[in-house]
């Protein structure tokens, strides 16, 4: 039962990582390269399981949550000024981008599986959202929410099922294509999955998790909650190849109303609107706890769960979506845009996460091993590759010069990302 109730905890970040982004991004993927980039969803699963351990081993070992850490750990000087800027000001804003896709892509869902005004779905939305958040403490939000993974997850996936893609397709999918980083439409595409996939805020809400759990049946429960969200991901890559041309909810829609039937179109619809409602409660409960952490303590009445100041922050993140949603801007181009700002943001945050796993005086017996400094390197590295790569392109197009070979450009991002690594773990160790 212990192991049961790990899952059902841990399906919270599922529930966080597949929202409307994942669908856009996910789905935009399938629509513009077939199954040719599931590599990049078994990547992001692999680099999830292995930042959110950390996370999560940190909050068994400290029992205290990641932010808790970051602002002991950096009480004074620069490092204090970078960790609440950098750290806390980009994960709050980070929330408040991915709430507005949230509202949204949930809002676009609603409208496909049922009729109604986009206004009062979109309040109704932000209504239950708020329910949900006022409901009790993030343990009991986090078990809720295993609900929310089952219906996005059964939609999608009866819905990939019914399109029979050929098994040798998608095999061929989990090994990268030589040159795609050549193709600026798909370099995008990769940076936007991992940077849905491996959601920044996610560590800091996975470690206010982890306390009080064994450190077996957290990992227990994580790898079966990040194995179903790589499931239902490729699910909705997959779904996403039936459509031809740009991406638009209602594109999808029309096309699986076309090809499969109208009870598709519907289920992807629920899908949508249960992966939006999801993720529109763990964004704000995200933002809520990395500010407790940074600014707050956790005995504080005011930073509790039925707290002012926690509820103010969540509240704010929610507004924020709601008035995005209300808005009606297209939902498409501002979620693949915040997807693409997650995965610059990714690698600053992962470095701070593995300059702690490397602390002894932090973590005693716990501290990262050699295999797993390995796993962590190698997705600084890959985070670094593609959220430099996309920066120096957006630079490029900015001010109008060209950039080197991608054959040398990527490589020499990828190196820097490692090399800085290890100067954090060494820096740690010292």
């Amino acid at each position: 039962m212990k192991r049961i109730g790990s899952i059902l905890l841990w399906s919270a970040i599922a529930a966080a990582f597949i929202g409307p982004g994942t669908v856009t991004a996910a789905a935009s993927a399938g629509a513009n390269t077939g199954a040719a980039l599931l590599w990049a969803i078994l990547f992001s699963g692999i680099a999830t399981f292995t930042l959110q351990e950390f996370a999560g081993r940190l909050a068994v070992a400290t029992g205290d949550d990641l932010a808790t850490v970051l602002r002991r750990r950096y009480p004074t000087g620069f490092a204090h000024v970078a960790t609440l800027l950098l750290v806390g000001g980009a994960i709050l804003l980070g929330c408040a981008a991915y709430e507005a896709g949230n509202i949204l892509g949930g809002a676009a869902g609603a409208m496909l599986a049922f009729d109604g005004p986009r206004t009062g779905v979109t309040l109704g939305l932000a209504a239950a959202a708020a329910l949900l958040l006022l409901a009790g403490s993030p343990h009991s939000v986090a078990r809720l929410m295993a609900v929310f993974v089952a219906l996005m997850g059964g939609g999608f996936l009866l819905v990939a099922l019914s399109l029979a893609p050929p098994a040798t397709v998608l095999l061929a999918g989990l090994v990268p294509a030589p040159g795609f980083a050549d193709d600026p439409a798909a370099l995008l595409a990769v940076l936007a999955l991992v940077g849905t996939t491996v959601v920044p805020y996610n560590l800091f809400l996975g470690a206010a998790l982890a306390r009080g759990q064994g450190l077996g049946d957290m990992r227990f429960g994580l790898a079966i909650s990040v194995g179903l969200g790589v499931v239902i991901t490729a699910a909705i890559l997959v779904v996403g190849t039936a459509l031809v041309g740009e991406f638009s909810f209602e594109a999808l829609g029309d096309v699986l109303d076309e090809r499969v039937g109208g009870w598709a179109r519907t289920g992807a619809g629920i899908g949508l609107l249960a992966a939006g409602i999801s993720s529109a409660v763990t964004a704000p409960l995200a933002a809520a706890l990395t500010a407790r952490g940074l600014f707050g303590k956790a005995d504080d009445p005011r930073w509790q769960a039925r707290g002012w100041r926690f509820r103010a922050v969540w509240g704010a993140v929610l507004l924020v979506g709601l008035g995005f949603g209300l808005a009606e801007i297209r939902p498409a181009p501002a979620i693949l845009a915040a997807q693409a700002f997650n995965g610059i943001l990714l690698p600053l945050v992962a470095l701070f996460l593995l300059a702690a796993m490397n602390d002894a005086g932090l973590l005693g017996e716990r501290v990262n091993g050699p295999l797993a400094n390995g796993f962590g390197l190698l997705v600084v590295g890959v985070a670094a590759m593609l959220g430099l790569t996309a920066l120096a392109r957006a630079t490029a197009t900015l001010f109008g010069f060209d950039l080197p070979d991608p054959g040398l450009m990527l490589p020499a991002f990828a190196l820097l990302g490692v090399f800085t690594g290890r100067a954090v773990m060494r820096r740690a160790v010292l």
